[in-house]
């Protein structure tokens, strides 16, 4: 079964005038094809859906971040994370969570909209507790809005206040990151910092200093972070393509690549600042990303700069699968700087 997009458009395929520019003679390092395996968290250990503690929204209220609607009350499942009470200790490393287009913090069943479930039960599982797991909704939640979904100010600065929230209330000197989808490229702006603009919002707009020191791992899954080839396909006609805040790819003039998204080309214009660790999770058989993952002669999930990527293969190992089969990978990333 093939869900909707949680990056943008289905069939992203490639253009017969492209099929040279993209990526004959590519290599994946390591593509993995086995079935998963997966270590279920008690029940009473399960990702729950009614959203941050009232001890964390207490917090957020007091220090200032009722404008950015981190707890997403209006979702069931909207939000993740927080300490049961102020003598709460905070242990692990906080993870933070940030899911991709259409999807939600934890998912309440709806296809295409898993949340961060696997994930949350599998670190609660293993030694971690809700005060050092979080998670919002930083989009609607609604799969018919996915293709006017892009990288707002709204939605940068919504998962940037969630990160220095986050390091603010547990006071851990940094935190571990794992993104999805559309959820990498707004949470590489979110730590790169700096300026952007978004004409819908305001025009420019100051994000902030760079987090890069108060990040130790960052995990992309499934990320677009060369644009869509589907992207070309609609010549950038949706917000999600767009030119400018979009996942456009731009297209090949022979020698490279010319007019890609204006928010990809600042991502792409320095390496290495996601964190002290940077690793990409993505699959040679994504249905939403499309063509073997392939954006112009390179892998289109694949971090700049990165320290290393687990590659898959096959089923179930899919747009989503390669999210809701990995918490162990992804676990491993962050807890031991180890690619099983």
């Amino acid at each position: 079964m093939r869900l909707r997009s949680s990056l943008s458009l289905m069939g992203a395929l490639c253009l017969g005038s492209l099929s040279a520019g993209c990526g004959e003679g590519l290599e994946p390092a390591e593509v993995v094809t086995e079935a998963p395996t997966t270590e279920l968290a008690t029940q009473e250990q399960a990702a729950s859906t009614s959203g941050f503690t009232s001890h964390f929204r207490t917090w957020l209220s007091a220090n200032g971040y009722d404008s950015y609607n981190l707890v997403r009350a209006d979702l069931v499942g909207g939000s993740y994370g927080g300490k049961a009470s102020g003598t709460d200790t905070v242990v692990n490393q906080p993870v933070i969570f940030i899911h991709g287009n259409s999807d939600k913090a934890i998912g309440t069943g709806t296809a295409g909209q898993s949340g961060w479930n696997a994930s949350i039960d599998y670190f609660l599982a293993n030694g971690y507790k809700t005060s050092e797991l979080y998670a919002t909704t930083w989009g609607p939640a609604d799969a018919s809005m996915s293709a006017y979904q892009y990288h707002s100010k709204t939605y940068v600065m919504k998962v940037r206040k969630l990160i220095e929230a986050v390091l603010a209330y547990t006071g851990a000197a940094k935190v571990d990151i794992i993104s999805h989808s559309m959820g990498v490229t707004l949470a590489r702006k979110a730590i790169l910092g700096g300026t952007a603009t978004d004409s819908l919002e305001g025009g420019q707009y100051n994000i902030g200093p760079s987090l890069t020191g108060k990040v130790d791992t960052f995990v992309g899954i499934a990320g677009g972070n060369r644009g869509l080839v589907s992207c070309y396909q609609t010549g950038g006609s949706t917000p999600t393509c767009g030119a400018t805040n979009g996942l456009y790819p731009g297209y090949w003039n022979g020698l490279g690549v010319s007019g890609r998204s204006a928010y990809l080309e600042n991502l792409m214009s320095t390496s290495k600042y996601e964190g002290a660790y940077r690793y990409s999770i993505w699959s040679t058989d994504d249905e939403i990303i499309g063509y073997n993952n392939v954006v112009y002669y390179d892998y289109t999930s694949r971090i700049p700069g990165q320290t290393g990527e687990k590659v898959y293969s096959g089923y179930p190992y899919g747009h989503f699968g390669v999210k809701d089969q990995t918490a162990a990978v992804q676990y491993s990333m962050v807890k031991r700087n180890v690619i099983p």
